[in-house]
């Protein structure tokens, strides 16, 4: 991990813990972006919390902090999950699907998961 983000880490006062992760990014099948995207979900009660993208520089953050990091494609660059509102994401556990093409994130989350202030981003039911 590059030592600008750990000390990101370290001034927020967060703990860094490693994750043990038994496939490597280049196994993953990418979008047309070199993404992957990934559903994260609530660890406790399976409530889907929001859907982002990872690039490789992202996924090794997570692997190598236990902190969720994604890559911001509007802002293209790396978001770590709560580093500015404080709503972390601490990983519980990823999985991959079949087609290695999606990873589910299990997480403990801190405060919203939603930029709205909403604990999910899927919160606005479109059916009757």
């Amino acid at each position: 991990m590059k030592e600008e983000i750990r000390k990101q880490f370290e001034n927020a006062g967060l703990e860094i813990v490693s994750l043990n992760c038994k496939m490597d990014f280049s196994k993953f099948k990418l979008n047309s972006d070199n993404m992957i995207p990934v559903v994260v979900q609530d660890y406790e009660n399976n409530q889907v919390l929001m859907v982002a993208y990872m690039n490789e520089e992202a996924f090794n953050i997570t692997a190598e902090s236990g902190i969720m990091t994604y890559y911001s494609r509007s802002r293209q660059e790396i978001w770590i999950k709560g580093l500015t509102s404080g709503h972390y994401q601490h990983v519980k556990s990823l999985t991959i699907d079949c087609d290695n093409d999606t990873l589910l994130a299990k997480v403990i989350q801190t405060g919203a998961a939603c930029h709205t202030g909403n604990r999910s981003c899927f919160y606005r039911n479109i059916t009757e």
